[in-house]
């Protein structure tokens, strides 16, 4: 019988349990995930089933490592995660809570655009550290994908995006995150996406300011392959700042709406 054991197609005998592979192959593992959930009941093992052993506080190879990082997925996400490539553009409250998101289910390849420079107001809503202050976002963005997942590819372009340089910019990518902040250059980006990469689903934002109810930020798909997230009206401005609880649901709102497209899953 063949299961994934670490992620690695093994062969078992029939009738063998979780708890006795567990016994058979690492005797001392303190956590049992069967097919992306932590078991404390022992089962049954199927055909097809995912099974991943973790021993707590132990550093597991570099072989394991990716194994383990994605062994709390759903069954049959990896394989085509692992195979996209998604752009995003601008690296600020939304951009770089995107990344992250991303990079934590295992992206195969992300392509990171803004020309800007970490400075201390965007530490109340981006996920940059104070050692970054001065550093691009870009590389900063890098550094700390590389803490959390140094299996993706990051490719990093410290520039100013419009619409001369978006197409060359994102060619070859799956799916578009816009994640700027400025209304005109989200617009650009936008156009310039429908226009000149009619085939690239977008995915753009707005709508997040301030601490109005969480559940006014909405995923909807305005047309083929434009998706806008937000509450379409609670713009950044005097008296209504952009904070990190409403910004990062708004931005893993658009993570989760990149995922669900990687996954051919197109509707909202």
């Amino acid at each position: 019988m063949k299961i994934l054991l670490n992620e690695e197609p093994v062969y078992i005998e029939e009738d063998l349990t979780a708890f006795k592979l567990k016994d058979q192959v690492k005797e001392d593992a303190d956590v049992v995930i069967l097919n992306g959930f932590i078991i404390k009941e022992d089962m049954l093992l199927k055909e097809g089933d995912s099974v991943s052993f973790i021993k707590k506080g132990e550093i597991p190879s570099h072989e394991e490592l990716e194994a383990l990082l994605v062994a709390r997925h759903t069954p049959g996400v990896h394989e085509k995660v692992k195979k996209a490539a998604v752009g995003i553009a601008g690296l600020g409250g939304l951009g770089s809570n995107i990344a992250i998101s991303l990079a934590r289910v295992g992206i195969g390849k992300l392509v990171l655009i803004d020309f800007d420079v970490v400075e201390p107001s965007n530490l109340n809503r981006q996920q940059y550290f104070v050692s970054h202050i001065g550093m691009p976002k870009t590389e900063a963005i890098k550094e700390i994908i590389s803490l959390i997942n140094p299996f993706v590819n990051v490719e990093i372009k410290n520039l100013y995006l419009d619409a001369g340089n978006i197409q060359d910019c994102f060619a070859g990518v799956d799916i578009i995150a816009e994640a700027f902040d400025n209304p005109l250059c989200k617009a650009e980006l936008v156009n310039t996406v429908l226009e000149k990469l009619p085939q690239t689903p977008i995915v753009a934002a707005s709508g997040m300011a301030g601490y109005f109810s969480s559940n006014t930020v909405q995923t909807k798909k305005v047309m083929h392959n434009l998706y806008l997230v937000g509450d379409e009206v609670s713009e950044a401005k005097p008296g209504c700042g952009l904070m990190a609880p409403r910004v990062a649901i708004a931005a893993n709102h658009q993570a989760n709406m990149v995922l669900r497209l990687i996954l051919e899953e197109r509707e909202v």
